[in-house]
């Protein structure tokens, strides 16, 4: 069996939205058809404020995605990466999906001189906090949003 990170691709249109939409109903959210369509086509773009994404292929079967961008960021020189959204197939979890991903954006940032990389995550996530437990550091802070 082979576990491939690799860039978006037009094509895979249908296989990244069916991938986000499990993300997003695990965390009891939807979005609507317009921003399926603006999100897809910014993570193909190549404006500086566009996110990127990768895939995840398991004998060539897309099983997961992640999303991250880089944004300026007042205490550092060099701008930081955001790893927003990552998502594994259910029956894909525990076997090193979610960490090549991950690895594969630090590798993304390394690459383009901002080694910096942070996520949240709900505190509910168990699963995957065991992961992020061994591939990150948990950090003291709380996250507010405007009401």
């Amino acid at each position: 069996m082979t576990l491939v990170i690799r860039p978006l691709h037009r094509e895979d249109g249908a296989d990244w939205r069916r991938l986000w939409t499990a993300y997003l109903e695990f965390y009891n959210s939807s979005v609507a058809d317009a921003v399926y369509d603006s999100t897809f086509e910014r993570l193909l773009g190549d404006a500086p404020q566009d996110y990127s994404c990768l895939i995840a292929e398991y004998d060539g079967r897309p099983v997961g995605l992640v999303h991250y961008g880089f944004h300026r960021h007042c205490w550092k020189i060099e701008n930081t990466c955001y790893l927003q959204d990552l998502y594994a197939d259910p029956d894909m979890r525990g076997k090193g999906v979610g960490r090549a991903l991950i690895e594969a954006v630090y590798a993304a940032a390394d690459a383009a001189g901002h080694p910096s990389v942070y996520w949240t995550t709900q505190d509910f996530n168990t699963n995957a906090r065991k992961l992020y437990d061994r591939i990150g550091q948990l950090t003291p802070f709380i996250k507010y949003v405007r009401p």
